[in-house]
Order: C-alpha cells, then sequence, then structure tokens
C-alpha cells in the first residue's frame, strides 16, 4: 500500500501534468465546444480509461518493449497516426446540416468514448512516460510492487477526470453560443480537422 504522503505527492505531481497544456487539453476543449460538455466530458471518460492500458503495460513490463524495439514503437504510433487522420478527414467533411440548432448530432456517446480512448492508447509515447514516471513512486517496502503501479494509476485517472472534466465544463459554453451559428461551428469543425492532422504529424515524429 502505498503510503499517503507519497499519494498526495504523486497526486499534486499528476494534476500539475495534467494541467499543462498539451494535445489532450486542445482535444477535449474542441469536442465539447463542437458537441456540448457531454460529449468532452464522454472523450474525457475515454481518454482516462485509456491510462489502465498504459498502467497495465508498466506493471507487467510490457512497456519496456516499446522502450526498447524501435518496430513494436514504430508499429503502434502509425496506428495512431493514421486514426488521427480519419478523425481529421470526418470532422473537415461534417455537413453543415448535423450542426444546426435541433438537429442529431452525428456523434454518439459510444463513438466519443472510442475516439478518446483509442486515441490515448494509441499513443506509445504515454506509456513510455509511464514506464519513467510512476517507478519513481513504488517502493517494494510498501508491498507488491504490481499492485502499487495499479494504485498510481487509478490517480493518475484521477487527476485526468478532475482537470479534463473541468476544461471540457468550461468549453461547454462556447458550444452553447454555436448552436446558434452554424457558420462558426463549420470553421470549428475545421479548426478540429487542423488539430486531428497536426496530432497525426507530431505522433508520427515523435521519437522513443
Amino acid at each position: 500500500m502505498i503510503p499517503v504522503d507519497i499519494a498526495i505527492l504523486f497526486m499534486g505531481a499528476a494534476i500539475a501534468l495534467a494541467l499543462v497544456p498539451g494535445p489532450d487539453n486542445i482535444f477535449v476543449l474542441t469536442q465539447s465546444a463542437l458537441h456540448g460538455r457531454v460529449a468532452g466530458l464522454t472523450v474525457t471518460l475515454g481518454l482516462a480509461s485509456g491510462l489502465i492500458f498504459h498502467t497495465t503495460a508498466v506493471a507487467l513490463g510490457v512497456a519496456v518493449i516499446f522502450q526498447t524495439s524501435q518496430v513494436a514503437f514504430a508499429i503502434l504510433k502509425y496506428i495512431g497516426a493514421a486514426y488521427l487522420i480519419y478523425l481529421a478527414y470526418k470532422a473537415f467533411t461534417a455537413s453543415q446540416a448535423n450542426l444546426e440548432e435541433g438537429a442529431p448530432s452525428p456523434e454518439t456517446s459510444a463513438k466519443q468514448y472510442t475516439r478518446g480512448l483509442i486515441m490515448n492508447i494509441a499513443n506509445p509515447k504515454v506509456t513510455i512516460f509511464f514506464l519513467a514516471f510512476l517507478p519513481q513512486f513504488v517502493d517494494p517496502a510498501n508491498g507488491p510492487m504490481v499492485w502499487q503501479f495499479y494504485q498510481l494509476g487509478f490517480l493518475m485517472i484521477i487527476a485526468t477526470l478532475l482537470v479534463f472534466g473541468s476544461v471540457a465544463l468550461a468549453a461547454g459554453w462556447l458550444g452553447d453560443w454555436l448552436k446558434n451559428s452554424p457558420m462558426a461551428q463549420t470553421w470549428l469543425n475545421r479548426l478540429a480537422s487542423v488539430v486531428f492532422l497536426a496530432l497525426a504529424v507530431k505522433l508520427v515524429t515523435a521519437q522513443r
């Protein structure tokens, strides 16, 4: 069991890291503005759920493969980039009719959740980061190592939900305004497309 003081220290560090502006923050921001607060929170839940994969990878030692194998790292990042390019295409070609007030949203909660989940899992740099970050707070004297990693992963999920959830709620007002401006929604979709493409390029050019 991780001591309370270590857990508090880790939680503070996790929240600070989540607050740093980055691709995930922008991703949640645009999705919340485009599809509403619920969509932003659903995407956040998907992103947070993806952390379970990275925690497991580190806890069971799978992360070492991504750190030492260029092929494994490359395969995962190209899969992630391909998915982001697909999202960019979908955002860019979204019809204005689907964005007008009163029209049904083309995005279901399942799609939004899956989008966040895949985006997180398909980023091998998160696994590498976990491999470097989590062990600093693990001590064999505090019990089984695997259990400690999962405790830290759970705290990281809580930090992600708190910070990204706040971003989604704060961005919701923008979505409320956009409901009355189909043209603005169209341009925001174009912006989302650019964001997805930028994330794809960032992922493809990522080095271990």
